[in-house]
């Protein structure tokens, strides 16, 4: 078995009318793909498909002239709309017959249980030539482990999580590595801050993000955008660093952190053993709630939006109006200088080497933000910027800005 070439392309089939109209969630699929990434199989397909027969089978078939290995999930209960056996069994030319062994544990599960077995349960015995059973012992729907040729491997499992995880770890995922799994593959995660998907993507080129091997691919993460490079095959280690190296050139002022790397873990690589409070004004805590998990994160302060948030800062595009433009003027000067002696003044409080102070309100649809950052004794900086959205989704985004110029002012 161990001569076999390895299985090194997937599809994965989600099998289901559930999934395809939306009334349940497909969190199997994701998590599956993650784990055959990290073994060197090469996922190139999701689908999600109804229970009819016609699909089902149709699906099968073009993923087995795809890929090495196809995984589903779902359709194996006793229904006449669990299509998934008889699917594959089209898929392969072969007929499903009841085996005994699989009728006989099926019946005395339910004899131990106190219920009669409908007959409809006897398609869970059900195999076919060139598969066997794979053992439930969360449920009455056994696996396929199906082999309908020297290159190709089928299985399949059950939909619930609460039965598949348990098959995969323990039936499914053993006997992969053991037939030969995946090949020399490589991947890096760029996290970038204070750039957008469309002009990241102008830096990056069309070219590269075009490119087969290496891939580099962008996402628009909750916290940051990530650049990801992969690949497979044969020296994909020195492809994907050599386009890290290109790619750093490009983007080094808005690299953060690598890999799977928070907010935290970058500001606690520059704060590089010191503390740090923070009072937040307008913002409703999003930096506290970021930074709480961080054992050098001290204190956290969260008080409303001051009153004159609302009237123009015309240093950040204020839109009241206003008859004496002098006032106003002062106002956001006081404003300015309120900000700078709250952040030394709870980095005091709390003891801390480093203190920051945000102030956050809407403006214009957007979220105009004020960042006063003390460090040590040095007098406090002042940072102006506007985040994108207001509501909810511009206070978070006012939290993230602050992380990134904390953390380019603890470089300087």
């Amino acid at each position: 078995m161990t001569s076999l070439a390895p299985l090194r392309r997937a599809e994965i089939l989600a099998v289901g009318t559930e999934l395809t109209i939306g009334s349940t969630r497909d969190t199997n699929s994701a998590r599956l793909a993650a784990e055959l990434s990290a073994r060197g199989v090469e996922v190139t397909r999701i689908t999600a498909l109804p229970d009819r027969l016609g699909v089902v089978r149709e699906g099968f078939e073009a993923a087995i002239g795809r890929a090495d290995l196809v995984i589903s999930t779902g359709g194996l209960g006793p229904t006449p709309d669990d299509l998934t056996r008889e699917s594959i069994a089209a898929a392969c030319g072969r007929e499903p017959y009841v085996d005994a062994f699989l009728e006989r544990w099926l019946r005395e599960l339910f004899h131990r249980r106190g219920l009669a077995m409908a007959e409809a349960n006897l398609k869970q015995a059900w195999l076919i030539e060139g598969a066997t059973a794979l053992a439930n012992h969360q449920g009455t729907a056994p696996g396929w482990w199906v082999e309908p040729d020297d290159l190709h491997v089928i299985v399949a499992m059950p939909g619930p999580p609460r039965e598949m995880w348990p098959m995969w770890h323990a039936a499914v995922l053993p006997r992969l590595e053991s037939r030969g799994l995946g090949q020399e593959s490589a991947a890096e995660t760029l996290r970038l801050s204070g750039i957008g998907e469309s002009a990241l993507a102008d830096l990056i080129g069309e070219s590269i993000l075009r490119a087969r091997d290496p891939e580099v691919a962008t996402y628009a993460r909750a916290d940051a955008v990530d650049v990801r490079i992969s690949s497979f095959g044969s020296g994909a280690d020195a492809r994907v660093a050599a386009m890290r190296t290109l790619l750093e050139q490009r983007l080094t002022r808005w690299i953060f952190a690598r890999g799977d790397a928070t907010w935290v873990d970058a500001l606690e690589a520059r704060l590089a053993g010191r503390t740090l409070a923070a009072i937040e004004l307008g913002s409703d805590g999003q930096l506290a709630a970021l930074l709480a998990s961080a054992p050098w994160f001290v204190r956290g302060e969260v008080l409303p939006g001051d009153r004159r948030a609302a009237a123009a800062d015309p240093g950040v595009g204020g839109d009241a109006e206003v008859s004496d433009e002098d006032a106003v003027r002062d106002d956001a000067r006081s404003d300015r200088e309120d900000l700078r002696r709250h952040a030394c003044r709870i980095r005091e409080a709390a003891s801390a080497d480093v203190g920051i102070a945000i102030r956050a309100y809407e403006r214009r649809g957007d979220t105009a933000v004020s960042i006063a950052i003390s460090v040590g004794a040095q007098d406090a900086s002042l940072i102006l910027r506007t985040a994108f959205l207001n509501g909810s989704e511009g206070r978070r985004r006012a939290a993230l800005l602050a992380c990134a110029e904390l953390w380019q002012r603890l470089s300087d």
